[in-house]
């Protein structure tokens, strides 16, 4: 059975730990962390191991998954570059640092070693996660069949042109945000109509999971959708109208814009 390291159990790191920790025997499942602390936390939580420093991972694991920020990513694979390079056996490291293409991982790694690139997001700690992923062409399928097994637990995975892995980040990586700017505005609105701050919030978060599991199932454009929302002369068609006089469309598409060009600046 193959072995699964992680260096690195931030938000994401730890996201994809606890899902696939659903799927995958907690033996088979290290983590390392730069404070040791947090691992521990983390492995105590969903019962697999921890080991105290990075090289320990990248001596023994079979996919290494590299969660680090992407300004940190030089200095972490520097120092376990000559590990990497003493190997004898097949590893695969697995990168989720936005901005950086699986070349410049490879370079920063000190050698031609397979990585496959994803860029998840932080629902994937619940299963409800959207995963793109691109492989290197030295990564065998079988290779890439475990690893998708392995990950089935964090959500939905797609496959994706690496060229096309910063686009897709801006929405699915960077979305949850957004998404959560909107659901807190919302209920500050209903809260400003008098409900209760806690049963707001539970309205909100509710309605947009059902909305968007209804887009996801229907197979309907969200333009059909809401049509179907808005009743002539009604309450919802007036709610739309002040969103557009407020540029929202136009605001959410800059908004993934700014996010898809930022990573350029981490390259």
């Amino acid at each position: 059975m193959a072995t699964f390291g992680f260096i690195g159990c931030g938000n994401m790191g730890g996201a994809l730990a606890r899902a696939m920790r659903k799927t995958i025997d907690g033996s088979d499942i290290v983590l390392t962390n730069r404070s040791l602390e947090k691992a521990e936390t983390l492995a105590a939580e969903i019962g697999c191991g921890v080991v105290p420093d990075n090289q320990h991972i990248a001596q023994k694991a079979d996919y290494i998954f590299l969660g680090v920020k992407p300004q940190m990513m030089a200095e972490m694979l520097s120092g376990i570059r000559e590990t990497l390079s003493n190997r004898t056996d097949r590893f695969i490291l697995v990168t989720m640092a936005a901005g950086l293409t699986i070349k410049r991982i490879r370079e920063m790694a000190g050698g031609d070693y397979p990585v496959i690139r994803i860029m998840p997001n932080t629902p994937s700690s619940i299963g409800e996660g959207m995963i793109l992923y691109s492989a290197g062409s030295d990564v065998l399928s079988i290779e890439l069949e475990i690893f998708l097994s392995a990950m089935s637990g964090a959500g939905r995975l797609s496959p994706l042109p690496e060229h096309l892995m910063d686009a897709g980040s801006a929405i699915s990586g960077c979305g949850p945000a957004f998404v959560d700017l909107f659901v807190e505005a919302l209920a500050d609105g209903g809260v400003a109509c008098g409900l209760p701050r806690a049963a707001a919030l539970e309205f909100a978060a509710q309605m947009v999971a059902g909305s968007a599991k209804l887009i996801l199932e229907s197979g309907q454009h969200p333009g059909v959708l809401k049509d179907a929302v808005c009743s002539p002369g009604g309450t919802t068609i007036q709610g739309v109208r002040a969103l557009e006089e407020g540029g929202f469309r136009g605001t959410v598409m800059n908004a993934v814009i700014k996010a898809y060009e930022k990573n350029f600046d981490l390259k």
